[in-house]
């Protein structure tokens, strides 16, 4: 479990890791929003994805397919 889970107003929803990344699926009870973040500790890298309660799993597994538009820039 992430840190960022620790806190009061962020509740991590579901979580893995495998190879040195890390994926969280998170849920801000103060916004009411969803977010994905990724975590490379390999690279040193990360990155957070928006996600809506219709495609918050889809985001989860398969991040980099969402992050396509964000990592080519």
């Amino acid at each position: 479990m992430s840190q960022l889970a620790a806190t009061e107003t962020i509740a991590e929803l579901a979580y893995r890791e495998s190879n040195g990344i890390t994926i969280s699926l998170q849920w801000s009870r103060r916004s009411n929003r969803l977010r994905v973040v990724v975590e490379d500790s390999q690279r040193g890298e990360s990155f957070t994805l928006p996600a809506r309660p219709d495609n918050a799993l889809e985001v989860f597994h398969h991040p980099y397919a969402y992050a396509q538009p964000l990592l080519a820039a």
